[in-house]
């Protein structure tokens, strides 16, 4: 007599810090961050099943050049042009359909709204996704809450988790 065997996916999780940037189409991983002003910025690939995201920590390069090429994932205009390179790898450089999702930008630590980093980390982002010809499909953005998010590479879903409460965002 044969068995059925009951098939689970286990989760591999990579951890990505502040300037760094993930890409996968193994489907047992998830892409793993922690935002406060900081930007996830995910790029998924539903044909191929392949999720990227780099998080995002100020808008210009132009502020520390040296660090940019250590941490290109630091800076949105450095980072995300090295996102979308990596998803182009993916599937051997056919960028096909991608779609964009947004996390983070909090107003974190700065009641006054005197630098407003995640402000100015959001319009520099979608600034670049634009001059590439791509628009965020969702966005989770703003507030003044942290946010941990994680991204399934085999469906594509995106949750995220704040205040002990997590919820995907589709």
């Amino acid at each position: 007599m044969r068995q059925a065997i009951n098939e689970r996916r286990v989760d591999i999780p990579i951890y990505i810090g502040v300037g760094e940037i993930a890409v996968s189409k193994n489907p047992d991983n998830v892409l793993v961050t922690s935002l406060g002003s900081c930007v996830a910025v995910i790029v998924l690939a539903p044909g191929i099943c392949g999720a990227g995201l780099a998080h995002v920590a100020l808008p210009s390069s132009s502020v520390n050049l040296e660090q940019s090429c250590v941490k290109p994932g630091y800076y949105a205009d450095t980072g995300i042009p090295r996102l979308l390179a990596g998803m182009d790898k993916l599937h051997g450089g056919k960028r096909g359909r991608l779609l964009v999702k947004l996390v983070g930008g909090a107003n974190i630590m700065d009641p006054n709204s005197t630098f407003d980093i995640g402000k100015r980390n959001v319009l520099a982002i979608k600034k670049i996704l634009w001059e590439n010809r791509l628009g965020v499909l969702v966005e989770d953005l703003g507030e003044d809450i942290s946010r941990n998010v994680r991204v399934r590479v085999a469906t594509g879903q995106v949750l995220v988790k704040t205040l002990g409460k997590e919820r995907m965002i589709l």
